[in-house]
């Protein structure tokens, strides 16, 4: 199976951003992901506007797309309502996420990992029921910035919770950007013995981010998460920087040999784009430098 390369720029990558894009701008952010050959991405946020206001107006997000049949357009969701949402709204997938950590999940979304592992296998369920492919997320798998570190065993006892009802995908998740390679190793193959299919999903807050990514694509994960540009960060946790940047993601694999289907120039483009619509450069470093053809093994 090829490598999916997730791009949660409009997403999780807008999220934290002091300056909020209308829906018409998230929409074509998506439209130019899309075009430059992403298969598939976060497009929108089906979260309490209140208290994420940069997700306000997901509807209209999904409304105002420019769809690609070969791309598959996901939502973030943390509760019914919101997966009601996101189905009402047309999105390709569902993508759920809870907290490995209790007291991150209680400021992330006001439940304890229990209760985030509850919703999950209901979400999951139901998405079986109405044929909707769902990827569940363990966030702050390999720290929180308020529990501390969080054990493996821990993760992989959710992991082996979460095989009760299958997802299509389980994505783990460096939140806060504190894991290195050797954790890495040790959870994805964990949760690969367990029968998971493995996302991840990395921010680079510690400059481990891409590390972390090779680490992951040696243990065979289906898909990493990356955000155009390199933007990103939760709102609920300090100092949590961007995610690893699509772009350099793309430059990286390249490299290595490994082909995405994706265009590395036209990425370039997005995230200067991008970069103006916040007024901001963004920390991306492959649009800084320009690419440059090395050769790959």
């Amino acid at each position: 199976m090829a490598l999916i390369i997730c791009d949660v720029g409009p997403r999780d990558g807008l999220q934290n951003e002091s300056k909020t894009l209308e829906p018409a701008a998230r929409a074509e952010l998506c439209d130019r992901l899309a075009a430059a050959g992403l298969k598939r991405m976060e497009a929108a946020s089906f979260v309490n506007p209140k208290l994420v206001p940069q997700m306000a107006g997901a509807e209209e997000v999904m409304a105002a797309l420019h769809r690609k049949p070969d791309t598959t357009y996901a939502g973030l969701v943390l509760n019914d309502k919101g997966y009601e949402r996101a189905v009402a709204a047309g999105v390709d997938e569902v993508h759920y996420a809870f907290s490995a950590a209790d007291e991150f999940g209680r400021r992330n979304q006001n439940a304890t990992t229990e209760e985030g592992l509850k919703t999950a296998l209901a979400l999951v369920a139901r998405a079986r029921s109405d044929r909707m492919p769902i990827t569940v997320t363990i966030s702050v798998a390999f720290g929180s910035p308020f529990d501390g570190p969080v054990p493996a065993e821990r993760v992989l006892q959710i992991v082996e919770r979460l095989m009760v009802i299958p997802a299509d995908e389980i994505c783990l998740a460096d939140t806060i950007g504190v894991g290195v390679p050797s954790q890495v190793h040790e959870l994805v193959r964990g949760a690969r013995a367990l029968g998971a299919t493995v996302g991840a999903h990395f921010h680079n807050t510690r400059n481990t981010g891409y590390a972390n990514a090779v680490a992951a694509l040696e243990d065979g994960v289906v898909s990493l998460d990356a955000s155009i540009g390199g933007a990103g960060g939760c709102p609920f946790a300090p100092k949590a920087t961007g995610n690893i940047a699509t772009e350099d993601l793309v430059y990286l694999l390249r490299g290595l040999g490994v082909e995405t289907g994706v265009d590395l120039d036209r990425l370039i483009a997005i995230s200067h784009w991008l970069g103006e619509q916040l007024g901001k450069e963004m920390p991306g470093m492959v649009a800084r430098a320009g690419d440059y053809p090395v050769r790959h093994a």
